[in-house]
């Protein structure tokens, strides 16, 4: 494709990387250090992610500890998760603040598992306004005499190529999150 249209290919890939990182948000039983990323500490009046102001690790399957390098910030790390949307409240032992993970309910899973899928349509949208707008520059082009009919018809070619690899893709990412939810 030419140059005028990587900025579409870029913003579909964006797009799929949007996704997965949102994706990634979603507790499934198991701990996983990612629920994290949104959650902003108040560090010395800076909004500041967890993983900045502490060693985040997981010791056991569904156990996260974050070991804060300054101790003085625990009281905001622990304020940070239980106003988050997280729904698990943190221990803290003076050293190390705890977040035990619960086994998800069956009937949670399920509401996870259309959550998933409705991430995963939104983008899906959002891959084809950008197909779209990919298309409308291309007959813009043609119709401004910038490129030839083949061209149109090769770009136009190419651009639906790249939203049915990108739709697939994003499939293939709400099947593997919706697979992780459901294993119990």
């Amino acid at each position: 494709m030419d140059d005028q249209f990587t900025i579409y290919i870029e913003k579909m890939h964006k797009t799929h990387d949007n996704l997965m990182s949102e994706l990634g948000t979603i507790r499934a039983g198991r701990a996983n250090p990612h629920v994290l990323d949104r959650i902003m500490v108040d560090y010395y009046g800076t909004p500041t992610p967890i993983q900045q102001v502490g060693n985040v690790s997981v010791p056991e399957a569904r156990i996260l500890q974050i070991q804060p390098w300054d101790k003085s910030v625990m009281k905001e790390i622990e304020k940070a998760i239980n106003m988050s949307e997280l729904g698990i409240n943190p221990t803290n032992d003076g050293q190390v603040i705890r977040l035990v993970f619960p086994e998800l309910t069956e009937e949670r899973r399920k509401e996870l598992t259309k959550d998933v899928k409705k991430k995963g349509e939104a983008a899906k949208i959002a891959i084809r306004n950008i197909r779209r707008d990919a298309m409308d520059l291309a007959k813009k082009l043609e119709k401004n005499a910038e490129i030839t009919e083949d061209d149109l018809s090769r770009q136009t070619k190419d651009i639906q190529e790249l939203t049915d690899h990108m739709i697939e893709k994003i499939d293939k990412s709400v099947e593997a999150k919706n697979k992780e939810l459901m294993t119990v």
